[in-house]
């Protein structure tokens, strides 16, 4: 087994060469709402059950179609409130459960990037033929939706294949958000290809601060509030991204989203320092601006390792 999967170089915090937003902004900020489906019974996966528990789960499944009957639009409200736009980690096979919701994030220009088919259907196990077919499905339903030709990729319930990322290049996608190794973008190493590790972030995921770490509203609007403070202190010197993960079904609860609401009010308080954006745009920044300077530090540091190397 390899130490190292090689995907990026290793690459110092310090003495980066600069990033400046558009506009002279010091932290790219975007919001991820994971608009998910959740089958009911799903296919046996022989990696890992498609349930925590024994399936099939009425709770569980009754709970996630909450987010999408009542806690998303509760969510795209309060979005609404701060002008901000979500960049949706779909599973694709929403647009055809719901397509009430897709057509109201088209209606607020919404970005819309792949999570997958559904929640509960992983990468484990797939062959080349079948990821190939399932990013295929993923860019031709969006598109035949929504009108926008996808260009980042989460992978379904964060499962891979070792050809993953090579393939999503191949494909044109711009970023994955399955790398939690920076709070900067950075060149992915692929065989074809512009990819970028995009920020996201298992940190202030909703997720893990509801679901593993069982954090109260309020405790997760301050955590919220200070991981922003922070990155926004370090942007001066160059350029951070934030990004806070999302999921319905947790943050849009009752006792939840007003908390969270007082986390945005915080962050758009600085809109004169922050670009408030969509995770697309941050990519397509990046591509033009700063992926070759990132190339050249890394080359004149001594930094490279060997591997695929990255794509011209």
């Amino acid at each position: 087994m390899r130490a190292d999967p090689n995907l990026y170089d290793y690459w110092p915090y310090q003495e980066r060469p600069k990033i400046v937003w558009p506009g002279g902004k010091k932290l790219a900020f975007w919001i991820a709402p994971n608009i998910e489906f959740y089958e009911f019974d799903p296919p046996q996966n022989p990696a890992r059950p498609g349930w925590p528990r024994p399936s099939p789960d009425i709770v569980g499944y009754s709970q996630r179609d909450w987010g999408n009957r009542v806690g998303h639009w509760r969510l795209m409200e309060l979005l609404d409130q701060y002008g901000m736009k979500g960049s949706v980690s779909l599973s694709i096979g929403l647009i055809d459960h719901h397509p009430e919701i897709i057509e109201a994030c088209v209606e607020r220009d919404w970005e819309f990037f792949s999570h997958g088919v559904y929640n509960t259907r992983y990468s484990y196990g797939m062959d080349e033929a079948q990821e190939r077919a399932m990013l295929e499905d993923s860019i031709a339903s969006v598109q035949n939706a929504t009108g926008q030709r996808i260009r980042g990729y989460l992978a379904p319930a964060l499962t891979h294949t070792e050809r993953t990322l090579d393939l999503i290049a191949e494909y044109d996608f711009w970023y994955s958000c399955d790398l939690f190794q920076d709070d900067q973008p950075q060149p992915l190493k692929t065989r074809t290809g512009k990819l970028m590790s995009m920020p996201y972030s298992l940190e202030v995921n909703d997720v893990i601060t509801y679901g593993a770490l069982a954090m109260s509203p309020w405790r997760y609007a301050d955590v919220l509030k200070r991981h922003f403070d922070q990155l926004l202190e370090e942007g001066a010197e160059s350029g951070t991204v934030m990004c806070v993960p999302l999921h319905a079904y947790l943050v849009s609860q009752s006792h939840r989203v007003r908390a969270f609401g007082e986390a945005l009010r915080h962050i758009a308080a600085h809109a004169d320092d922050v670009w408030i954006t969509r995770a697309a745009d941050i990519a397509g920044f990046y591509r033009e601006h700063c992926w070759d300077h990132t190339l050249e530090d890394i080359a004149r540091r001594g930094l490279a390792t060997g591997g695929t190397g990255f794509a011209p």
